[in-house]
């Protein structure tokens, strides 16, 4: 085979990201492709400066809110790749007697964040299911704008999961969007911004993270909101003491 055969053949073949597609879910791949599993866009998404764009300057103050639910010395569990420097701050918060186990379901991700996250010795990454954790004893459970990207019944199945991963006393931060005030400026835009690229996010419009819990009695539940409603911070602490 000459050389040009041998680097047609090359751009014929699918990216090795492609290799593990079959094990992500297909409203992943038909939905998030261009934001999650395409490295070129991965290297553009992921700064500081666009996520705080995208969060109309919020990223900050949210970030701030979820890490004040947090202590050092902490087992804390991120079910998601962030992009940014959530996962890095988070894991300074903790410090060295802290541990940050990071999950997200795409390598691409998590190969991403393990690159952020080298020069923390109190940091962990793996390739998991967020709706399929197999249960934990972890203080704190910190799940940062994952929700609104699933379909309903993925969100039943991650909140139900990470419900399961907390020890007694313990707690998950959920910080994702929210329903906004019915005079918010913004909520034309956000609502043409879901429809558009985020298809399942206006459930969280219409529904309570805690209305996604089958046994949300076994938590105690508070909220607040932020930005005019469009973004929330909800506690469940689970209220079984040991």
């Amino acid at each position: 085979m000459s050389l040009e055969q041998s680097v047609i053949e090359s751009e014929r073949r699918p990216p090795r990201r492609r290799a593990v597609a079959a094990h992500l879910p297909p409203y992943l791949e038909e939905t998030y492709d261009w934001a999650y599993l395409n490295p070129r866009n991965l290297k553009l998404l992921d700064r500081p400066l666009i996520v705080s764009a995208i969060l109309w300057g919020n990223y900050r103050k949210l970030l701030r809110a979820a890490l004040a639910e947090l202590r050092p010395g902490q087992r804390v569990l991120q079910p998601a790749c962030v992009y940014g420097d959530f996962s890095p701050r988070v894991a300074e918060h903790l410090g060295p007697d802290g541990r940050l186990d990071v999950t997200d379901i795409a390598p691409l991700q998590i190969e991403n964040c393990k690159r952020k996250l080298n020069r923390f010795d109190n940091a962990n990454t793996r390739v998991s299911d967020a709706a399929d954790l197999r249960g934990g004893a972890y203080d704190a459970v910190c799940c940062f704008f994952l929700l609104h990207e699933m379909p309903e019944d993925y969100k039943r199945k991650v909140v139900n999961a990470l419900l399961d991963s907390v020890r007694p006393g313990g707690k998950i931060i959920f910080v994702d969007y929210h329903r906004p005030h019915w005079v918010h400026p913004l909520k034309p835009v956000m609502s043409l911004v879901f429809d558009t690229l985020e298809p399942f996010a206006k459930g969280l419009w219409d529904r309570e993270v805690a209305g996604y819990a089958d046994r949300a009695g076994g938590f105690d539940w508070s909220k607040r909101t932020y930005f005019g409603g469009l973004y929330q911070k909800t506690i469940a602490r689970r209220c079984d003491l040991a």
